[in-house]
């Protein structure tokens, strides 16, 4: 996996402790973009999913595991890997990505599906640094949603997360 790095006991990528990874690779280049050093796919360096999910296991006072970027979607398959192996140990699972719920449901990507299905919160839609706000919770401007995908599988709707 290519990844741009990783935040050990993060507060500030969802609910709780988190490991976070940043993955490398990002199509979307969303100007004002708070992780610019993300975008090229050729950056970062190389971390096997195993390492990550040790580097997870190895941490009694993780929650859950936040995967961002970049585009963890670009990557979907060793996430989708990760998130499942975390969610095995008890630890729920947040994406951030830039493309919409919609979309990805739509293209039918079989790996993009499998992570979707792995993960319980999906916080969609590119950074607009227009609609950019600090007083919002886990996301960075207010054109993206936090959907709660737990509550959307069960209830076949779209769900917002409610915080």
């Amino acid at each position: 996996m290519r990844i741009a790095g990783t935040v050990s006991e993060s507060i500030v990528d969802g609910p709780g402790l988190r490991l976070t990874v940043f993955t490398q690779g990002c199509p979307h280049r969303c100007p004002g973009c708070h992780n610019p050093q993300t975008h090229d796919p050729a950056g970062g360096r190389e971390e096997s999913t195993a390492a990550l999910l040790a580097r997870y296991a190895a941490d009694p006072l993780l929650d859950g595991l936040t995967l961002s970027g970049g585009e963890p979607m670009e990557q979907a398959a060793e996430c989708a890997a990760l998130a499942e192996a975390v969610h095995a140990l008890g630890g729920n699972v947040w994406v951030y990505t830039g493309w919409r719920y919609e979309a990805l449901v739509q293209e039918s990507d079989p790996a993009r599906l499998r992570l979707l299905a792995a993960a319980d919160v999906l916080v969609d839609g590119p950074y607009v640094e227009s609609e950019r706000s600090l007083e919002l919770r886990w996301r960075g401007s207010r054109n993206q949603r936090l959907i709660d995908l737990d509550a959307t599988r069960r209830t076949g709707r779209l769900t917002l997360l409610t915080e």
